[in-house]
């Protein structure tokens, strides 16, 4: 049991940024423990801060990384958009310039059409005939030279049917390259966007859960301050009953002839799990230090609990924040007295001046007394001055 006040801290930007939910449980299960001799409603209150301040790292961090994300999204949603914008300049050019290659196509084929059925009209027996008239030998060269720039002529235009052709189809891949490259950026415009106004809703969801963080924080501070009398009057209560439990164990030792202590290992006194330390606490929001004068194991209600030793009752009922309580007398250690106490049993199987053997199952585990839970509270004291257990006990708790 922890004989304490509570370990409320206040807020700080130092506290434990814990990287997982179990750390801030254990940062809750830490402040329930030392909060034993703590109001309940003080106790509620530690639990939702502690609970509350080894959250808020995560929730800020939260905070500035969605800030970031908004950032680094709307740029990228503003670059796509850019980028989709000239794609789609890009491609209203080339498909304007297709476009033209298709008029000169067109063109070109109506000229090489009228050739092809000048041709077929007799056009070329026109100039045989034209040949066949000649009157001389230069009125013949002059007139095939006539005929030589009309085929020129009417090669050009074939030639530049085939190259207007050529050409339409060249602006045709580069209009079609551009269209899909337009389309694809407009897609990733899109999906940008969509990304920034995730991002920008993740950041609105993080903002909130930081202000209810931060509220539930002020809220439980307020209420542990309302509790700073209550929990004071139980620390000092507790005190005062850890002075009487040293006063009235001091002298207690076997009588003559009967088997005291003899040092050693003790008995393990209850098969279960060290929850708590031995060791003075300190409370910086009601800024006291107490003596946490035992150990604790946590197990399940009614679990048997053994003598560690052979011993006599000297104490067996009631003990304020230890609830039921029962302390073994087992004789001096160096001119010293020694005993165990076993603190917030569900029930003490044992009575005041009996004699029990190590081992022998003398109570059952509870959640009795200023408790937060069910488990033994364990300690060792040498005339009524309690030392840490764990000296005396099996290293491997067992």
């Amino acid at each position: 049991m922890a004989i304490c006040a509570s370990v409320l801290a206040a807020p700080s930007p130092a506290s434990a940024d814990p990287s997982s939910p179990d750390q801030a449980a254990r940062a809750v299960h830490q402040a329930e423990a030392v909060l034993e001799e703590a109001t309940d409603a003080a106790r509620a209150a530690a639990r939702r801060l502690e609970a509350a301040t080894a959250a808020m790292p995560s929730a800020q961090r939260k905070v500035a990384t969605s800030r970031g994300a908004v950032a680094a999204a709307v740029t990228a949603a503003n670059t796509a958009s850019r980028r989709a914008q000239a794609a789609r300049a890009a491609f209203d050019q080339f498909a304007g310039r297709f476009q033209q290659a298709q008029d000169r196509v067109a063109e070109s084929r109506a000229r090489v059409d009228e050739i092809a059925q000048a041709s077929y009209m007799g056009s070329n027996i026109a100039r045989i005939n034209l040949l066949v008239e000649a009157t001389g030998p230069a009125d013949m060269m002059d007139r095939l030279s006539l005929v030589d720039q009309i085929m020129r002529t009417q090669q050009r235009e074939v030639d530049t049917l085939v190259g207007a052709r050529r050409e339409a189809r060249t602006e045709q891949d580069r209009a079609g390259l551009a269209k899909r490259t337009a389309e694809e950026a407009e897609a990733a415009a899109k999906a940008k966007l969509t990304a920034a106004k995730a991002a920008q809703m993740a950041a609105e969801r993080a903002r909130k859960a930081l202000e209810t963080l931060a509220a539930s924080r002020a809220q439980a501070l307020r209420v542990a301050n309302s509790q700073r009398a209550a929990v004071l009057a139980r620390y000092r209560a507790a005190k005062a009953e850890e002075a009487r439990i040293q006063q009235a164990l001091r002298g207690y030792s076997v009588k003559s002839g009967e088997t005291p202590y003899e040092g050693g290992r003790l008995y393990m006194p209850v098969n279960g799990w060290k929850s708590s330390d031995y060791g003075q606490r300190y409370d910086p929001y009601y800024r006291v230090w107490q003596l946490h004068a035992g150990a604790d194991f946590a197990a399940g209600g009614g679990t048997p609990i053994h003598a560690a030793a052979y011993g006599r009752v000297i104490r067996a009922g009631w003990a304020g924040g230890y609830g039921r309580y029962t302390c073994l007398d087992h004789g001096k250690i160096s001119g010293v007295g020694f005993t165990t106490c076993y603190g917030h049993q569900s029930a003490i199987l044992v009575h005041l001046g009996e004699y029990v053997r190590r081992g022998e199952i003398i109570g059952r585990v509870g959640t009795t007394g200023a408790s937060t839970g069910n488990h033994l509270h364990f300690e060792t004291r040498f005339d009524g001055v309690p030392r840490n257990p764990l000296h005396y006990l099996p290293s491997c708790l067992c």
